[in-house]
């Protein structure tokens, strides 16, 4: 009686790794975004497969099984309240995978995992969208077409041969993804179609400003927003002032603005002043509805107003980066201030200490104009000990004498918020204005990254015979932070060490290093180009695109019509051109192999007229012995070819490959 040997039905090894390898570079969008402990589970079903393959093991039982995927939908109903939306989905997928990882074992099922996978990749860019994620999910995607090409190639096939295959078919992909990006009709959103929304772009930056607010920032290096002059008008940097939210209410430190501003009235604005500013702003999401704009904008995007205060305010929530255009200028003179607008600029609260206001009043004297009020102000802060600190430590809304009499230590918004105080206590309409100050030039990709470190606060006062002007009081008390930016001015403390917490010596060290810093500035390009010139592709911008290029005024049928048939064209020029290059016949073995003798005889073996591909393959491994089984290899198959009814493709493929290889090696 014979015995049948089990059929051995384990997905092999190979394979295996190449699908894991994928599966690991799906991860980063999930860290972050979900619940730690999702993607978590997933390493270690991952980690458990690997332990339970070669030995056999899988998930087998139906009620483990059920188990498994009831205490799943217990703990996402535990960590989320529901099933619905895009976090708790992805995370559904997630731990389903999982499970699948566990009791897969059959070619069937590790197509469905390799499916899966590219469901996941789908899933991480509805996550996140920055270039970091993008090219880990472009690599996860070609790991996971290596896997699949392995797992049909079999365990003969060597290492590098399926990450060839994988290249190549990429790389014919690619004409036919430009083709359809740059042509393909697109709605207003371009790529920007995550639905999970992103917090802490510009996260801390608020309306409300209070003591600590803007120096909590002092340690982000996250990106609030970049900025391009199109015109090539760069003011220096002690003069660029991001304008963000005009705040009029105040109680001693602690300001506030508007909760819903209404649109400036065009008639309030008088005369405008020096040169135009244009600039183009890609805002990083922050779910608020602040925008940020050089002083002072004179125009607002579509979907913005300009709010009383010549600042921008979106109408609506900014979940996601966003690239608008507005222009500033210097100055913009406003003469008319009525009574009813006069009198919120005065109020102060009547927490106010008469220490305070004695010191106000010293300065408004009978006949002391605005101005020389304000300089008394400045001279005040520059010759009383006051001091520029990151840690200036607590604070209350009410500690007005404690900062300005006692401690007079204080950050950026500590000045500005007492500074527009003691301006109101004098009679002189102020008000507090954040933002940020300055920013890092990008001398390759030729744009400013303002960063959340770069937050500032400042004052602004009304003048009779000019109207509102910017005075910065930080700027008496610490001019190297307006005049060097915030860069620059901490790297003159720590050199002086008077800063142990804010950076670290060995990360200014590795800063000044050319290569790290050319290396971080390329970076930064890439990422605003994939940011501005991709995922900003929207509608508006394909049809700049086709204006430029001489295409504007078709419909969109004409070009759905137009890309699938230059698409369609595309294909079947390729497809007739491999079926050219590969089509068995003799013509083509004949060539492969003439180009064989013409090397070999370059190398002192000629082959003679009359003399046949076996005689002369004897001949010519006496005379290069180095090469005798390749020789013997190729003449083998080459009589194998020239003589067979049809060739077969595999084996005249493998016939060139060893003739490519002889005439590299010789």
């Amino acid at each position: 009686m014979k015995t049948l040997r089990k059929k051995d039905t384990r997905i092999p090894r190979r394979p295996l790794l190449w699908l894991a390898a994928a599966l690991l570079f799906t991860l980063p969008p999930m860290f972050g975004t979900l619940p730690s402990w999702v993607p978590m589970l997933f390493l270690v079903a991952l980690a458990a497969k690997f332990w339970m393959e070669p030995k056999g093991y899988r998930l087998r039982s139906l009620i483990w099984k059920l188990v498994l995927v009831a205490l799943i939908l217990f703990l996402l109903f535990f960590g989320y309240g529901s099933l619905r939306g895009m976090e708790p989905g992805v995370s559904l997928i997630v731990l389903l995978t999982s499970v699948k990882i566990l009791e897969a074992h059959t070619a069937r099922e590790f197509h469905i995992m390799i499916m899966v996978a590219w469901i996941l990749c789908l899933c991480g860019f509805f996550l996140s969208q920055n270039l970091a994620i993008a090219l880990c999910l472009l690599i996860a995607f070609a790991l996971l077409l290596v896997a699949l090409i392995q797992f049909h190639r079999g365990l003969s096939s060597a290492f590098w041969p399926p990450i060839r295959i994988a290249a190549k078919l990429l790389a014919q992909a690619v004409p036919l993804i430009i083709l359809l990006f740059l042509f393909f009709p697109r709605v207003n959103t371009g790529l920007r179609f995550q639905i999970a929304p992103q917090r802490g772009a510009s996260a801390g930056f608020s309306d409300r400003l209070s003591p600590g607010s803007v120096a909590v920032l002092a340690n982000s290096s996250e990106a609030a927003f970049r900025a391009e002059f199109p015109d090539g008008k760069i003011p220096p940097l002690s003069a660029m002032y991001w304008r963000g939210v005009v705040m009029w209410h105040g109680e001693g430190l602690e300001w506030k603005a508007p909760a819903g501003p209404a649109a400036l009235p065009r008639t309030s604005q008088g005369p405008l002043r020096g040169e135009a500013i244009r600039q183009w702003i890609t805002i990083e999401p922050h779910d608020a509805h602040w925008m940020f704009a050089l002083d002072w904008p004179v125009n607002s995007p579509s979907g913005a107003v300009l709010a009383p205060g010549n600042y921008l305010w979106s109408n609506q929530p900014i979940h996601k980066p966003r690239r608008y255009e507005v222009t500033s200028y210097p100055e913009i003179p406003n003469n008319r201030l009525h009574s009813r607008e006069r009198e919120p600029l005065l109020q102060v609260p009547s927490s106010i200490s008469p220490a305070a206001r004695a010191l106000a009043q010293s300065w408004a004297t009978e006949k002391a104009n605005p101005r020389a009020i304000v300089n008394k102000a400045l001279e005040f802060f520059r010759t009383q000990g006051f001091r520029y600190s990151f840690s200036p430590g607590q604070y209350g809304k009410n500690d007005l004498d404690e900062f300005l009499f006692h401690r007079r230590l204080g950050f950026c918004e500590h000045y500005a918020a007492s500074f527009a105080t003691l301006m109101r206590l004098a009679g002189i309409p102020a008000r507090v204005v954040t933002g940020y100050l300055g920013g890092e030039y990008n001398e390759i990709g030729h744009f400013f990254l303002v960063r959340q470190a770069d937050a500032h606060a400042w004052c602004e006062v009304w003048f009779p015979d000019s109207g509102w002007e910017r005075v910065d009081p930080t700027a008496v008390v610490a001019p190297d932070r307006v005049n060097l930016g915030l860069n620059f001015f901490l790297e003159r403390r720590g050199a002086t060490g008077q800063l142990d917490n804010i950076q670290s010596a060995f990360a200014r060290q590795l800063a000044r290093w050319p290569i790290f810093g050319r290396a971080r500035l390329g970076w930064q390009t890439l990422s605003y180009a994939w940011d501005t010139r991709v995922l900003s592709f929207d509608g508006d911008e394909q049809a700049s695109f086709f204006a430029s290029v001489g295409m504007a005024g078709h419909g969109p049928i004409f070009f759905i019509v137009g890309s699938l048939s230059f698409a369609t064209a595309l294909l079947a020029l390729y497809a007739g051109w491999t079926h050219l290059r590969t089509r068995p016949g003799g013509n083509r073995v004949k060539k492969v192999y003439e180009t064989f003798c013409r090397k070999a005889a370059r190398l002192g073996a000629s082959r003679n007229p009359s003399e046949g591909p076996l005689d002369f393959s004897v001949r010519a491994t006496r005379l290069l012995p180095n090469e005798s089984e390749r020789i013997r290899r190729i003449a083998n198959t080459y009589i194998a070819l020239r003589y067979a009814l049809a060739p077969d493709p595999m084996m005249l493929e493998q016939f060139a490959k060893e003739v490519n290889a002889f005439v590299r090696a010789s």
